[in-house]
């Protein structure tokens, strides 16, 4: 009887170390998000698919745009593929969070707000934020004209936020075409976007009638946000390095002027 609870008793220990064993193998595994990129040979890219020139499809159905070349230059530099993920903006930042995707590329940009809950690279674009109204509306000059005001945008957005900072009613909408929609249709009284977003729907619609009612003179800073922690500091160092190199040759100032036709990698 002794015997046979001795032998129950090493049995739970042997298992019990191998099953804390495995644990720490995973949890080392997990540790480090860079070594499981690489492993995997793939890094995993989320972004719209529906916002052009940064990430939008062609008349071919592909999928292009500054940002989709950004994310294909990061992972050659990172020496893996890149698997691209869409979805609707408001639902991108959770599913980093969730750990459905490894980085985020989509003219993100960086905000004291976000930056407590996500890792962001260096910049490697500057934006300015256009008001567009149409062209007959003539109420909104300043941004604190935009009080009472109806607008739209996707509600989790730096626009829309900058919107409902300065009292407009802001109205979500899942993506760029459904704003234009409801701009168009009179709908709403103006909405919030990159400055570059305007001139590219203006280049395919120029009878659209809308116009920048407002400007705005500082650029934001955009990013790549990842999951905050130690696990994606090697990442996070990695994705700077490989920016970084992009920058120095020349490789983003030749894609901004491709998508944008203005060089958007340098600051104004």
């Amino acid at each position: 009887m002794k015997l046979k609870k001795i032998l129950s008793l090493a049995l739970i220990l042997v298992l019990a170390t191998a099953l804390f064993g495995c644990g720490k193998t995973d949890e080392a595994a997990a540790g480090d998000l860079l070594k499981t990129i690489q492993d995997r040979g793939t890094i995993i890219v989320a972004m719209e698919g529906t916002w052009a020139p940064w990430t939008y499809h062609d008349e071919q159905d592909n999928l292009v745009g500054y940002d989709v070349e950004v994310a294909k230059a990061i992972g050659e530099k990172l020496g893996v593929g890149v698997d691209f993920v869409e979805g609707e903006w408001d639902g991108l930042l959770a599913g980093l969070s969730a750990g459905r995707y490894d980085i985020m590329v989509n003219g993100v940009d960086i905000d004291p707000e976000r930056q407590e809950t996500y890792d962001f690279s260096i910049p490697y674009a500057y934006n300015r934020t256009a008001v567009i109204t149409q062209t007959s509306n003539d109420s909104i000059q300043t941004l604190e004209d935009l009080k009472g005001k109806h607008t739209a945008n996707t509600i989790s957005s730096t626009y829309a936020k900058l919107a409902e900072q300065y009292g407009a009613q802001v109205t979500g909408v899942d993506d760029l075409n459904q704003t234009f929609e409801l701009l168009l249709s009179g709908r709403i009284d103006a909405t919030l976007n990159a400055e570059m977003t305007y001139y590219d729907y203006m280049n395919a619609h120029p009878d659209a009638g809308i116009q920048i009612a407002v400007l705005t003179e500082d650029a934001n800073q955009i990013g790549i946000p990842m999951r905050k922690g130690d696990e994606t500091a090697s990442l996070r160092a990695a994705i700077d390095q490989a920016l970084t190199e992009l920058g120095e040759d020349g490789t983003l100032s030749a894609l901004s002027m491709k998508y944008f036709g203005t060089d958007i990698s340098k600051k104004p």
